[in-house]
């Protein structure tokens, strides 16, 4: 019979004594994945249930009973051949199944899930492979479409065994698939998949077809994927491998030869069930971080740490079908994030978020569109400077959406003041006026809010100085004037303070504004100020909000109510007494940290110590008594 899994993991964590973030570092999954196990929001895939069956089963006697109660008859199933309906892609590595409440014990054992650990050695490995090929910057350039080959290649091969599961066998599922592509997310030609470039699996190439280099094989295999998926125009076939300059090739086979074979290796599958929501972009993230700053080059591109990604989703809370805009999307972390969220408050509604976002920069655009097409959402991606060419109108007007989340590069000083003067879509102007051209978050935060429907709510990360510069100055500042046109129109519903040394490429703290054209009649003339920048752990090198620490100041937001030291529900009357500075640090400084200890464990500590003075005392009596002098206990 099935089995109730968040009974499984609450029993298992009191029969170990463990935390949820101690059974989760055991299972090497995210705290986040074992809460939602144990209160019943989603349910563990196969991977999953197979490595807590492992765990158990080597805690011995402890243990049996939990493992003959929920294992001992499960581990026989098979799966069924009943024909099902086609099933797209997994969206996060701990998403449940379509059953509600209950999960099946997998057949046969399988592999750990990769963490965030194995993929960085995955990735480091990759680039140790065409060291010297390539200048650093430009490793993620070939290595990231390969990648994305191996994942849609594994995902296939996993398609494959489902469908082989329904059909009786291998070779009638293939029959199935190149009879109906639709069948499966994406379809991989034969001469494509993973094993024929890896050379694990030989191919007959037509005659006059075959690639005369490994180069010319790996163009010809991410073409023919393109053309057999449109969606993926544009997005995987984007590096000739083949290229040759001044007689020369950019990259050779030998290096192509040792980054697939690194990619090849088991422990490093990239299927349904292997890798997290976002793992292209965490890839991206990873190399940028690794290579590019790494060379003293400034790439441009500043990622959103995903605990941030989730409490902005947490935050907006967006309901099936709303459609939602991110102006620089990056990598499409956070719009995937917001669907992921939904998704755990709605999981019987199965209408998906639509999502819009714009990006830049060409390697974080195709990764975008990697992101949302992996995730089987309904998106558009589209390129260019939204500042100045933002793409998503309606009738030469801006389009406004249901909700915007976004993460602009802090204190942008590149663009041009007069190019704010004749903006055709009146974004600024009317809006509290001009952004100075040494920043522009408030410009950032006037095309938020020209973007906004009338019901409209967005979540935008800015450098903490963007809640309060200019305030408490002489004279005039443009940023203070756009802040105080947006306290007093009304649509500020809260500022939240995050800790320090979150991002990838500073230690400022930042804050998330959130924005409201429909505050709801109680949080009218109010601003919610919530201090969060205790709510975190340390790390190396960075530091980050454990999932507790994010559902506690999101639910905080909502409540909207004064909590000591977390949070200031403030009147806009005391905020232009503060001359309109926004920084949640002015209005609620958080409660320093109280130490508990045991008052047991302190005794003993001081009869501890008491001891060991004692036999200090004795040895120092007998070195001073060696030496003519007298010692009398600390005395001499």
């Amino acid at each position: 019979m099935p089995v109730k899994f968040g009974r499984l993991i609450k029993e298992t964590r009191e029969v170990l004594d463990l935390t949820q973030e101690q059974l989760a570092r055991s299972l090497k999954v995210a705290v986040p994945t074992v809460s939602r196990w144990e209160t019943g929001k989603t349910n563990p895939d196969t991977l999953a249930v197979h490595a807590i069956e492992s765990f158990l089963r080597k805690r011995g006697p402890r243990c049996a009973a939990l493992v003959q109660r929920y294992f001992g008859k499960t581990s026989e199933a098979r799966p069924s051949r009943r024909r099902r309906a086609p099933q797209r892609m997994a969206t996060d590595a701990g998403e449940a199944p379509t059953a509600a409440d209950t999960i099946v014990a997998p057949a046969q054992a399988a592999t750990q899930p990769l963490d965030t650990k194995s993929m960085e050695t995955m990735l480091w490995r990759a680039a140790c492979a065409i060291r010297g090929e390539k200048d650093a910057p430009k490793f993620k350039d070939y290595i990231l479409p390969l990648v994305f080959i191996k994942r849609l290649s594994d995902v296939f091969d996993d398609e494959i065994a489902r469908l082989a599961a329904d059909y009786g066998d291998e070779d009638a599922a293939r029959i199935v698939v190149e009879a109906d592509h639709t069948v499966v997310a994406f379809y991989i030609p034969p001469e494509a998949g993973w094993a024929v470039v890896s050379g694990r699996r030989t191919f007959d190439w037509l005659p006059g077809r075959r690639p005369k280099t490994l180069g010319e094989q790996l163009t010809t295999t991410v073409r023919v994927i393109a053309a057999a998926n449109p969606s993926l125009k544009g997005v995987v076939d984007i590096v000739d491998y083949n290229e040759t300059r001044n007689g020369e090739r950019e990259i050779s086979d030998e290096a192509l030869s040792r980054l697939i074979e690194t990619l090849s290796d088991p422990r490093y599958r990239l299927g349904l069930r292997d890798v997290e929501a976002d793992f292209l972009g965490r890839a991206y993230e990873y190399l940028l971080r690794k290579f590019a700053e790494g060379q003293g080059q400034s790439a441009g591109e500043f990622f959103t740490p995903k605990e941030v990604g989730w409490l902005i989703a947490h935050l907006v809370r967006p309901s099936a079908g709303a459609e939602v805009y991110d102006p620089c999307c990056g990598s499409g972390g956070l719009l995937v994030k917001c669907e992921l969220a939904r998704r755990e408050r709605e999981p019987a509604v199965r209408r998906h978020l639509k999502l819009f976002g714009q990006e830049l920069t060409g390697a974080s655009f195709a990764i975008a569109r990697m992101n949302v097409v992996l995730h089987g959402l309904e998106a558009e991606i589209a390129r260019g400077n939204t500042m100045t060419n933002p793409k998503f109108l309606t009738e030469g007007r801006l389009k406004q959406f249901d909700i915007v989340v976004t993460n602009p590069m802090w204190n942008q000083d590149n663009f041009d003041p007069a190019e704010y003067e004749r903006d055709p879509f009146e974004r600024f102007d009317k809006r509290g006026g001009f952004a100075p051209a040494s920043s522009a978050d408030w410009a950032w935060l006037q095309h938020v809010l020209a973007s906004l429907d009338e019901q409209g709510r967005a979540a935008v990360v800015l450098d903490t100085g963007a809640a309060s510069r200019g305030s408490g100055g002489q004279g005039e500042n443009r940023e203070k004037t756009i802040r105080r046109w947006f306290v007093e129109q009304d649509v500020v519903e809260g500022v939240v303070l995050l800790p320090d040394n979150l991002f990838y490429n500073t230690t400022a703290a930042g804050l998330i504004v959130v924005l409201n054209r429909a505050k709801p009649a109680e949080r009218r003339g109010k601003v919610v100020l919530v201090n969060a920048s205790a709510e975190f752990h340390k790390g190396r090198p960075k530091n980050f909000v454990p999932d507790t620490a994010v559902r506690k100041i999101a639910d905080a937001f909502h409540a909207g109510v004064d909590v000591d030291g977390f949070v200031r529900v403030a009147g806009v009357d005391e905020i232009a007494k503060n001359d309109f500075s926004l920084s949640p640090s002015r209005y609620v400084q958080p409660a320093a940290a109280v130490e508990q200890h045991d008052i047991q464990a302190v005794l003993d500590e001081l009869e501890r110590l008491h001891g060991q003075a004692k036999a200090l005392d004795v040895e120092l009596k007998d070195i001073f008594g060696q030496l003519g002098y007298r010692y009398e206990g600390g005395t001499v």
